[in-house]
């Protein structure tokens, strides 16, 4: 079922991406010859429409719209019939536009998922800055140190605390953070936590550790009391886009940190995950509930934009910027140069990708 849903957010994700490259193109009059969910080799050919072929393919990770011209193809500049529809002969405006619209798509789609979210109810601290109360506040882990007694033991970011105790059955009557972290720190021992994981119940035995923080005993778990928070739709889409432009901030200033340290040789590639790792927090999301996973699905598709902005061969950001190069140049880029580093950039992300799955199928183990 995990990987179902998995494949249902992936899929919803890059129908959304291409369908922003492709109703854009079709404005600028350029022919679209295949609209792919999926990369090739072709599954199942779903149908012509619009004068665009709509296809299946075997591999799940992605997909595509074949718009022509885009890449370099042979033009047919020659002929009349072609000249209008071909990708490299309409304006740098709209080429630069067609190629960012499926990141523009990404982001709308971001906000109109967290503008539902806070219509229908989000997880939210009670100290929030809506001014409205939440529903149903309960002490929230909200983050995990790697590699820490918590971690180790199987906790979970969104996990809800309902007990926590001693072995010999001290039980800590408020659930608050800083009382929570202190019965840790006074623990003579393990500690047992019960669990509610969406629903689930569940029991820990874990193992406080002075070695994280010095002179004091931790798990390793961030707190905050969290509800429910049920917005009106106004309050909601505003909510919603504000919620948006802070994380694509984030996003922005986390990305470009890692391509700095990347460049330096320090980059910290630990806590980025690829499809096997983003199945399990997919997984984990729907568990936890509905909300979670409108959340967790508009975070991807802010990451899948901002990722596809980053000035890199095979990427829009690349595309954008051989258009930009030929503005100023005045000249079309050599096709073959272009080609060439397509195809290298796209080669290098599907080894990365493949490097990246390889460290989430040994995190299982």
């Amino acid at each position: 079922m995990t990987i179902l849903i998995f494949l249902i957010v992936l899929g919803i994700l890059v129908f959304i991406h291409e369908l922003g490259h492709f109703l854009v193109a079709k404005k600028a009059g350029v022919r679209v010859d295949e609209f792919g969910f999926g990369y090739p080799p072709r599954a199942l050919k779903l149908g012509k429409k619009w004068g665009t072929l709509f296809t299946l393919n075997w591999i799940p990770f992605g997909g595509f719209v074949k718009i022509f011209g885009e890449n370099y193809e042979d033009d047919f500049s020659s002929s009349s019939d072609f000249k209008n529809l071909n990708f490299t002969k309409i304006s740098k405006k709209w080429q630069a536009t067609i190629l960012a619209a499926g990141v523009v798509f990404n982001i709308l789609f971001a906000w109109l998922l967290f503008s539902l979210g806070f219509l229908i109810g989000l997880p939210t601290s009670v100290e929030n800055d809506f001014g409205a109360e939440v529903k149903n506040p309960a002490l929230t882990i909200v983050d995990i140190v790697p590699n820490s007694p918590a971690q180790i033991s199987g906790l979970k970011t969104g996990d809800k605390i309902k007990e926590i105790s001693s072995v010999n059955k001290n039980v800590l009557k408020e659930l608050k953070p800083e009382a929570v972290s202190d019965f840790i720190n006074k623990s003579s021992g393990r500690i047992l936590m019960e669990i509610d994981r969406g629903g689930e119940i569940l029991n820990f035995n874990i193992l406080p550790d002075v070695g994280i923080v010095e002179g004091k005993k931790i798990i390793g778990i961030n707190m905050d009391i969290v509800g429910i928070l049920s917005l009106p739709i106004h309050k909601a889409i505003y909510q919603g886009g504000k919620t948006t432009f802070n994380i694509m901030h984030l996003t922005v200033f986390g990305i470009g940190n890692l391509i700095k340290d990347a460049i330096k040789g320090d980059a910290d590639m630990t806590n980025i995950a690829g499809p096997v790792g983003i199945i399990g927090l997919v997984g984990d999301a729907s568990r936890l509930g509905f909300a979670y996973l409108l959340t967790f699905t508009a975070l991807i598709s802010i990451n899948l934009a901002i990722i596809n902005l980053v000035p890199f061969p095979a990427l829009d950001g690349g595309r954008i910027l051989f258009v930009i190069i030929e503005g100023i140049i005045k000249r079309p880029i050599n096709p073959k140069f272009a080609q060439i580093a397509n195809t290298a950039g796209f080669a290098l992300l599907i080894a990365l990708m493949l490097f990246i799955t390889y460290r989430d199928i040994l995190r299982l183990f």
